[in-house]
């Protein structure tokens, strides 16, 4: 399949590789989105630069501000660590409902996200978390926004024949910030979610303060309902607010027609729905 199958021990290495190989090398992490894009002709890169032997890639840690998550972390990983369940629950369990235990012990979190797809469960938890993804060139490292990496179906503004997405991190939720994420899918794993929402709602003397509504596949992108989050700051909590929330979002979704997913119309309804039993999980986590 590969031309050449290089291990770079630094990412200053594989940088090194990628940029001698102008375009004609990608980075390879899980390869579970790759291999079937190099089966299948849609990749033209015909060097593979296996990040796997970097070491520290494959860590969960705290720091003082934030939970980092290496580019070799798995789903697998991410589902079971006790600092995820601990500090971002709804991540732990969008990225328990990847694919099978195959797909999530091999399949990466940040080639989840390099993969582009607005239906990715764990796309969809890490928009809701206000995550950051670390970009790293030959010119230096830089921090942007998960969401800003997003150009549409597939499409990612990260160059993975000259950049390397090194880390992602978020910060911790804290106690007052209740989480949840539901799924709506045809079977239980292996398929992408016909809709997903992840809810982060903070509850401070009986109103909403930070809330984020995450969603998709509504838009070529992971979808924030910033209107229905709008809503709910100071609000107090209860089933009307989250019932305007809820008819908010899906009135803002744009979910196309899908054989596989059902009809706008279906979906765009599933979104109220879901939305609700998202915001209602996270008000009551939040205590």
């Amino acid at each position: 399949m590969w031309r050449e199958y290089l291990f770079p021990r630094s990412i200053r290495e594989a940088l090194e590789v990628l940029n001698a190989h102008g375009g004609d090398a990608r980075i390879i992490a899980g390869g579970t989105d790759l291999v079937l894009q190099r089966k299948q002709g849609t990749c033209a890169a015909s060097i593979a630069v296996d990040i796997s032997r970097i070491p520290n890639l494959d860590t969960i840690k705290a720091s003082p501000n934030h939970i980092l998550i290496g580019a070799m972390v798995t789903h697998g990983q991410v589902a079971a660590s006790p600092l995820i369940r601990d500090h971002a629950p709804v991540l732990a369990q969008a990225c328990g409902k990847v694919g099978g235990p195959q797909t999530r012990n091999v399949g990466t979190l940040v080639g989840n996200v390099i993969n582009g797809l607005p239906a990715a469960d764990s796309a969809i938890a890490l928009t809701a978390l206000d995550a950051e993804a670390e970009v790293t060139s030959t010119e230096g490292a830089e921090w942007q926004s998960v969401r800003s990496l997003y150009l549409g179906v597939g499409q990612t503004c990260v160059d993975s024949c000259a950049q390397i997405v090194t880390a992602l991190r978020f910060r911790p939720l804290r106690s007052a910030q209740g989480n949840a994420y539901e799924r709506l899918a045809k079977r239980r794993s292996l398929i992408l979610p016909i809709l997903a929402v992840a809810a982060v709602a903070e509850v401070v003397d009986g109103r909403y303060g930070d809330v984020r509504i995450a969603m998709g596949p509504v838009a070529p992108i992971p979808f924030r309902a910033e209107a229905a989050e709008a809503l709910l700051r100071g609000r107090p909590i209860g089933k009307e607010a989250i019932g305007l929330a809820a008819i908010e979002a899906a009135e803002a979704a744009h979910p196309r027609d899908s054989v596989l997913r059902g009809s706008h119309e279906y979906r765009q309804a599933m979104v109220e729905v879901l939305t609700q039993r998202a915001l209602a999980r996270a008000t009551e986590a939040a205590g």
